[in-house]
């Protein structure tokens, strides 16, 4: 069971919970209610209180004793009855039912507008006749004195139904194309219908002529409302003889007095769905206002809302049980929702244990789970001097941490950080003192990491911006601001080195490139302050200007580049220079090697070879390696470098060859003297 709360009415929802399957057998229901706690503890007020996809209208009889609903898919009929707390019968339907109405006290008559313009009676023992009306009917009221039924639907016409004759009567002629909802008053009979143009007509039963009209759609537009079309009837009630109740399709609800054209009061939803059901609740003179998302309760004479339901699923229907305060609903679900309000009425008396059960909840309210409870990292607790603690029963281990009193913790802490309070001060007068600060003029701070950098992108950044001003552009984001370059400017990994060669190659373009934006900008700015405006030039002039000085340019960063090339290969040559000197004065001392077992010692010759290409660096060696055919060193057509290796051959291999070639020379010297021999002895066979 699910209980909120809200404006201080506690609501208690009684279908909250997983429902075990039908197919599932009675031993293994049992099974599941072992094992699982949710399962244990849901109560099941109506065994199977249900439908097989969606529940549409929902009812209950005159006597109070059974609930009957109907639902897809297969169009169905299904009865309950409270007495039994199971489900009495399930009728199967041909066709999806719009509305149904119980005309007896109890299940044993019973009529349903369906939506292939069928009307069908039921009897106690099942299906009695059908029959149709000309046009699609969407609602309909039963006239008891007079035995007749009202259809209004895709059409200006009523429809009229006796059953006492069994037959239609003439049809009541409307002003309106179409009608939506219709109602007739239980104490002076009076019908009402509401209709697509948002209006409501009243009509004499026994006259036939109609003898008011309300215009709602008008009424509900407020200072506060905000409607896009015309507002149509989708809900219609009546209250007592003078008091009706009419929702409309933009979510409001307006309440009339009988005897005024005008509304006593009008309610928003403020969601813009339309108005679904509209039921009274009389001990507390209330309004039950649904539409497909929200059910508002509210004062019908102030409009202040009481207590309002939002349940998980879209709401088809509301039906109020008489005398108590249990609220059930249609939804576009398979479960039914149950609602007890403890503030509206009493408990119907089949299930009168619920009043002593929300009691006790009332008495013992239980406090959350974790309301009483800190959570603390591992951290935390050795900052606590509390780590001894773990493994114990004052911790709870939860996740990447523990769950601990919070008692204990503030305890804890108050020993730990005595002085917390003071430094809570200081924090906060520090703060203070931040603020004060930030009023003042501040200068520009520049990072630890890249400050050369930084300083550029601010300079440029303040350029951009006062000539953003002037042409009124939009600004875009700075790169010391953004939050995925912030590493660069904090982390020294990232520091620019200068003395790169990529650097040193680059930095003349770039340098030309931000001397050439800035002379751009100068011109816009000389050009804006002059106040002229862009003229069209003689053809030749501008393209030849434009393309001499983008000439320029590009020479002058050419021979930058050339320099610092130039610069590069010095500096190489310098330091090989000086690897040749430091070998030259290192003296060679005698070193011993031992040989590997499976190896021939050849010469010291091949050792200090070896040695030397270690020591070298790889350029150098893939240098040699190139000069000895073994690599061979391309260019592509990207622009980038291909390298092929050789694999050298070992002195086991090379063995293996050269026996391999002895092996091939033998067997053709063998071949080629068999192969003589077999001419000889053939030729002198021929001459004896």
């Amino acid at each position: 069971m699910q209980v909120s709360s809200l404006n201080e009415v506690k609501i208690y929802s009684l279908s909250a919970g997983r429902s075990l399957p039908e197919w599932l057998s009675d031993r293994k229901k049992r099974a599941l209610q072992k094992k699982d706690v949710d399962i244990r503890r849901r109560i099941e007020l109506i065994q199977d209180f249900e439908m097989p996809t969606i529940s549409t209208k929902i009812k209950v009889s005159r006597d109070g004793q059974y609930i009957m609903a109907v639902g897809t898919y297969k169009p169905r009929v299904r009865c309950f009855d409270t007495y039994q707390l199971s489900q009495k019968f399930e009728r199967c339907l041909d066709s999806e039912v719009v509305t149904f109405e119980i005309l007896s006290d109890d299940y044993s008559k019973i009529v349903f507008l369906q939506c292939g313009r069928f009307v069908e009676f039921h009897s106690q023992h099942g299906h009695y006749y059908k029959t149709r009306i000309p046009k699609f009917g969407r609602d309909f009221s039963y006239h008891y004195p007079s035995c007749d039924l009202y259809f209004v639907g895709a059409s200006s016409e009523v429809y009229r139904l006796n059953l006492e004759q069994g037959r239609f009567l003439n049809s009541l002629q409307t002003e309106a194309s179409e009608s939506n909802v219709c109602d007739i008053n239980p104490v002076h009979f009076l019908f009402a219908m509401g209709t697509a143009e948002g209006k409501v007509e009243c009509w004499d039963p026994r006259t036939r002529n109609r003898v008011g009209l309300l215009d709602c759609a008008l009424s509900s537009v407020t200072a506060d409302t905000e409607i896009e079309g015309l507002p149509s009837i989708s809900a219609l009630k009546f209250d007592g003889a003078l008091n009706m109740a009419v929702g409309t399709s933009t979510g409001q609800v307006l309440l009339y007095d009988l005897r005024s054209s005008n509304p006593l009061i009008v309610k928003d939803h403020h969601y813009g769905l339309p108005i679904k059901s509209i039921q009274f609740q009389h001990q507390l003179d209330l309004i039950i206002s649904a539409d497909s998302r929200i059910i508002k309760m509210w004062n019908k004479d102030t409009g202040k809302i009481f207590t309002s339901m939002e349940p998980e699923h879209d709401i088809n229907d509301v039906c109020l049980y008489p005398n108590s305060g249990m609220l059930m609903t249609a939804n576009e679900a398979p479960k039914m929702n149950i609602y007890y309000i403890p503030v509206l009425g009493p408990a119907p008396k089949w299930c009168s244990f619920l009043d002593n059960l929300t009691e006790e909840l009332e008495e013992n309210p239980e406090s959350t789970v974790y309301d009483d409870y800190k959570f603390v990292t591992r951290k935390d607790l050795e900052n606590l001097g509390l780590a001894h603690l773990i493994g114990s029963s004052l911790l709870r281990a939860y996740m990447h941490g523990f769950f601990m009193d919070i008692r204990l913790y503030h305890k804890a802490k108050m020993m730990a950080n005595p002085f917390a309070y003071e430094e809570y001060r200081r924090e906060k007068i520090r703060q203070k003192i931040e603020e004060t600060r930030a009023q003042r003029v501040q200068l520009k701070k520049l990072p630890k990491v890249n400050k050369e950098l930084a300083l550029k992108l601010i300079e440029e950044e303040g350029e951009e911006q006062q000539f953003g001003k002037k042409r009124k552009q939009k600004n875009l984001p700075s790169l010391l601001k953004d939050d995925r370059f912030k590493v660069m400017f904090e982390n020294p990994d990232f520091q620019v080195d200068e003395q790169s060669e990529e650097f040193r190659l680059l930095n003349p373009l770039v340098s030309k490139i931000s001397e050439k934006r800035k002379r751009k900008l100068k011109i816009l700015e000389e050009l804006e302050a002059q106040g002229q405006e862009e003229e069209e030039e003689p053809e030749g002039k501008a393209s030849d200007a434009e393309s001499s000085e983008s000439s320029d340019d590009e020479k002058g960063w050419v021979e930058e580049v050339r320099k610092q090339r130039k610069l590069l290969r010095q500096e190489e040559k310098l330091k090989r220079q000086e690897r040749l000197k430091e070998d030259q004065q290192t003296l060679l001392k005698p070193q011993f090697f031992e040989i590997k077992e499976g190896e021939e010692f050849r010469s010291f010759k091949d050792s200090a070879k070896k040695q030397k290409l270690m020591k070298k660096t790889l350029e150098d060696r893939l240098k040699l390696e190139e000069k000895l055919g073994t690599l061979n060193v391309s260019d592509t057509t990207v622009g980038s470098k291909q390298a092929t290796f050789k694999l050298k051959k070992s002195e086991q291999q090379r063995k293996q060859q050269e026996a391999e070639k002895r092996h091939r020379q033998e067997r053709k010297t063998l071949r080629r003297s068999a192969s003589h021999l077999k001419s000889r002895r053939g030729r002198g066979r021929l001459f004896h």
